[in-house]
């Protein structure tokens, strides 16, 4: 009898589980309206209710998916919060101190320079902790945990803290804008999932992201330049959060370098609780986008509710403290084996 033959029931439920995150998550999801609609009847579901979770959940998603392909390389970048930010005041710099003044053409151009600005310091700190953590060999943690503080330092230090605000026109519509009653942002969110779900499933770069995530020394032993794939997990990962730099920055028409801290924690949450392995290797754009719209119910309906912020807070952090615990549990008894 092979082993597997011999393997218990959950060696060969595991994978399934592992790879049905959407699936397990929309029957959540499912489970959720029925509770909330009993609870709030239309007032969660209606028109205005449903826009204002359309508005709030672009740009935590776009921070989750520059989490995620950390994750899924078997790291983590701590930086994306401070990253964003960063990028968020060079962006704001160059509008409030160039855009404001110019017309026509030149008008149009500084606003075009100053997301280049984010985009090469996106670009700056993404090849710095790439190359810290692919060429230097250290912890991705403490790496990142060096951006961030690296990141937030120059924030404060620049601005002293200042909120700098008062953007042009079409960087606003960016965050408060709709098409056919669409939220933009929503739609650069959407935009940005399909192209990541390609890279991560069908280009061979995605391929080696996942086999680093799985066994890092297998896939140099195979041949495969690791140190230059997690260099460009880094780069893709700091890019993401220059555009939800952007988004952030047009929604509240203001830059800061302390917005959306508490995002931290949820994007990790976010990540696991779509069914990205934490410690690599496997994970999908469809589940993690099932697990925000999981997590914007929550916070959406609690808030109807007037259960206090905190609350919602604390309720996240048992879920991923859960979620992370099962994912334990589930490997030490079949996962390994199978």
């Amino acid at each position: 009898m092979s082993l597997d033959a011999r393997a218990p029931w959950w060696a060969f439920s595991l994978p399934r589980f592992r790879g049905g995150a959407a699936q397990i998550l929309s029957l959540v999801l499912v489970a959720l309206v029925v509770v909330f609609w009993l609870l709030l009847g239309d007032q969660l579901f209606s028109v205005g209710a449903l826009q204002s979770m359309a508005f709030q959940l672009p740009e935590l998603g776009i921070l989750s998916l520059a989490m995620m392909v950390a994750l899924l390389s078997g790291g983590l970048n701590l930086s994306i919060i401070a990253t964003a930010n960063l990028c968020a005041l060079a962006m704001a710099w160059v509008l409030t101190t160039h855009a404001s003044g110019a017309e026509g053409f030149m008008w149009v151009g500084w606003q075009a320079i100053a997301v280049l600005a984010g985009v090469a310091v996106g670009t700056i700190v993404g090849l710095i902790n790439g190359f810290v953590i692919a060429y230097l060999g250290v912890s991705p943690i403490l790496a990142t945990l060096g951006t961030m503080t690296m990141c937030k330092g120059l924030s404060i230090g620049l601005t002293r803290g200042n909120v700098i605000s008062g953007f042009p026109d079409p960087i606003v519509f960016l965050g408060n804008g709709t098409l056919m009653g669409v939220p933009v942002a929503l739609l650069i969110f959407l935009a940005l999932c399909a192209p990541m779900a390609v890279l991560l499933n069908k280009s061979a770069f995605g391929h080696k992201i996942y086999m680093i995530g799985s066994n890092e020394r297998a896939t140099r032993y195979s041949g495969v330049n690791t140190k230059r794939v997690v260099l460009g997990v880094y780069l893709l990962s700091s890019l993401l959060a220059v555009i939800a730099a952007l988004v952030m920055m047009a929604r509240f028409n203001s830059a800061n370098a302390t917005y959306g801290e508490s995002y931290l924690l949820v994007t990790i949450l976010a990540a696991v609780l779509g069914g990205v392995d934490p410690f690599g290797g496997f994970g999908k754009v469809g589940g993690l986008m099932m697990a925000l719209i999981v997590l914007q119910v929550i916070s959406s309906a609690f808030n109807l509710l007037n259960f206090s912020p905190f609350l919602t807070v604390a309720i996240w952090g048992a879920l991923i403290i859960g979620v992370t615990a099962l994912s334990v549990l589930l490997e030490s008894l079949g996962w390994r084996r199978r």
